[in-house]
């Protein structure tokens, strides 16, 4: 997908008044103080709300991640009422997408997109892989709780990616790493095909991502066909370590 794609519309952004704001998400009002409704602080107030979420189509959603990661980046992030956004969520969660990352502690999803409490769904596994019982959690994150866009996000200097390569076994984790070798094999990569090559890392780790999507459209015809009607987008990104950017990757589905 275009950069462009991503680009989120300014008229849901702009302040009306001094005391309300609903941005692009509709995730929740923004308030200031200050004479002449000058900002002196502004903050995420309430939680998604349904009518809110139900508003938006895949893409907008995507947009307003891929502008939450500027945000971040730039080090300019919505000030967050957590408190409040906890409590107008208690009742009911409407969240607009479900994100599959790895457990890696430097890639927290919420945070690097500038999200706030009810906003989306997240599961974490290293190697940020699928199986049944996530599929079945994205099921209900997308047919039954309405979010808009499966998000698979990977992430650079990947740690599983590496076992994965050197063919690591250790328990449970055999089996883990094992669903992320097909990746390595779809790999084209002319360098040293090593897990000391950080570049060959992060390009199975893109594989990955890839693979990881086609396995979520293979297994889940509840999810594929909710794609195909046009309710719901699946797509991939990389979190790089390295400046905090959250690259999308291009699709043709």
């Amino acid at each position: 997908m275009s950069k462009q794609q991503y680009d989120l519309a300014d008229a849901g952004e702009t302040l009306g008044r001094r005391t309300v704001l609903k941005t692009a998400l509709g995730a929740a009002a923004l308030f200031s103080i200050g004479a002449g409704g000058a900002l002196s602080g502004v903050a995420y107030a309430a939680s998604l709300s349904k009518a809110q979420r139900d508003a938006m189509t895949p893409d907008q959603v995507i947009a307003a991640m891929a502008k939450g990661n500027e945000r971040f980046r730039s080090g300019k992030p919505l000030r967050h009422d957590y408190l409040a956004q906890q409590r107008s969520s208690v009742g009911a969660q409407y969240p607009s997408a479900v994100v599959l990352s790895c457990i890696d502690s430097r890639a927290p999803a919420e945070i690097v997109m500038d999200s706030g409490i009810g906003e989306t769904f997240n599961s974490r596994v290293a190697g940020n892989v699928v199986n049944d019982d996530l599929l079945g959690s994205m099921e209900f994150a997308c047919a039954a709780a309405g979010a808009k866009v499966v998000l698979v996000m990977g992430h650079t200097g990947c740690g599983a990616i590496k076992g994965a390569i050197d063919h690591v076994e250790m328990g449970n984790l055999t089996g883990l790493l094992a669903r992320i070798r097909p990746a390595i094999a779809q790999t084209q990569y002319a360098g040293e095909r090593s897990s000391k090559n950080a570049d060959f890392v992060d390009a199975v780790a893109r594989s990955n991502v890839l693979y990881t999507m086609e396995q979520i459209r293979k297994r889940s015809d509840v999810l594929a066909k909710l794609e195909r009607d046009g309710q719901i987008k699946i797509v991939g990104a990389m979190y790089h370590l390295n400046g905090g950017r959250l690259e999308f990757l291009p699709t043709t589905a």
